[in-house]
């Protein structure tokens, strides 16, 4: 089968598009003929070292897919070929104290495809059944493709950690990511208003065609200032960040008393000052976030086939045209996610 994947990381030559073997289902797994998949930040951290994620060289990339099932393990049941499947991003026990809580992206043994098994940048993937989720048909593959990890991640932070309510007000960090885009979204969503950053002019007008309150140049304005003109000194209820070393003093610092900030990435460092006299004196509550549990995809896939949001794609990228993708991730350009056509 054709893939994309790592022989190695940090070289010109680490991504390969080259063939790989048509994968076999385990006796509980399923097959997927991916359809389409989506670019996430973690793809270009794979391709230039993956430091600290256990995987074996090669490794097929992309964590998120929506397809079709082409063929069922001996166990398996409730599944046949033909099904319109999207792919729940984590491969769990469903044993461990975590995933019997239902909290299965904290699961001691979480697996995540393209980052510690192969993932959906093949015309193939096998995954087990329970990662597996029926996509509707009024959900096209290449909308379904964005929805597991950024849309997914966006939906935790904003729905259940920043617990978002109606009157409330949330400043979000670098809009046009995949993350802040979606967090927009559902900001909207909660009935809340946005106020949201970027350096790009263009991304901004956007954002607020989009239904942003407000929209922040951070390399012209003053980001804490002009949220304290737009809130009345207050400062917002809840920030929503994924940037990390460069946003978060930018964050305390705009977040009003007993405020939420809730952090999902840290693609300008993972090191920032802590400034825990700010925490504790103003009864700041800090929140970590990463991906979504299995009932909150549920609710998000519901959510998307209700029409109460659009997943926001710049472009459908073809599959040979993986690298000039991952460059326009690198450069940051876009506004909106990156989907690759996998089948035609």
């Amino acid at each position: 089968m054709k893939a994309i994947y790592l022989q190695s990381h940090g070289n010109p030559d680490s991504v390969v598009i080259g063939e790989q073997p048509t994968p076999e289902p385990g006796a509980d797994e399923v097959r997927v003929r991916i359809h389409a998949s989506a670019l996430n930040h973690v793809d270009l951290y794979m391709r230039d070292s993956g430091l600290g994620i256990t995987h074996d060289l090669p490794l097929i990339m992309g964590v998120d897919g929506a397809g079709v099932v082409d063929a069922v393990g001996s166990d398996v049941t409730g599944w046949q070929p033909g099904d319109r499947v999207v792919i729940y991003p984590a491969r769990v026990c469903q044993r461990c104290e975590f995933c019997r809580r239902g909290e299965q992206m904290l699961c001691l043994e979480c697996k995540i495809p393209g980052e510690h098994i192969h993932g959906c940048f093949a015309d193939f993937i096998c995954v087990t059944s329970d990662m597996l989720f029926p996509l509707p048909d009024e959900i096209s593959f290449e909308d379904a493709a964005v929805l597991p990890t950024a849309y997914l991640t966006a939906w935790r932070m904003v729905m259940t950690q920043a617990r978002i309510r109606p009157t409330e007000t949330v400043l979000i960090h670098g809009v046009g990511g995949g993350v802040a885009l979606a967090a927009l979204q559902f900001v909207r969503l909660a009935g809340a208003q946005a106020i949201v950053t970027s350096s790009s002019t263009d991304k901004l007008e956007t954002a607020l065609e989009l239904g942003a309150q407000a929209g922040i140049n951070y390399r012209e304005q003053d980001v804490v200032e002009e949220v304290m003109r737009l809130t009345g000194n207050r400062g917002v209820d809840a920030v929503v960040d994924n940037v990390g070393m460069a946003t978060w003093s930018l964050s305390l610092r705009a977040v009003r008393r007993s405020g939420r900030i809730v952090t999902c990435g840290a693609t300008t460092g993972p090191q920032p000052k802590a400034d825990l006299q700010r925490v504790f004196i103003r009864q700041l509550q800090i929140t970590g976030s990463t991906l979504g549990t299995q009932d909150e995809f549920r609710s998000l896939l519901l959510a998307a086939e209700q029409h109460q949001f659009t997943p926001a794609i710049e472009r459908v990228y073809r599959f040979e045209e993986v690298l000039d993708a991952l460059e326009h991730l690198h450069q940051g350009r876009q506004f909106g996610k990156l989907v690759l056509q996998v089948a035609s």
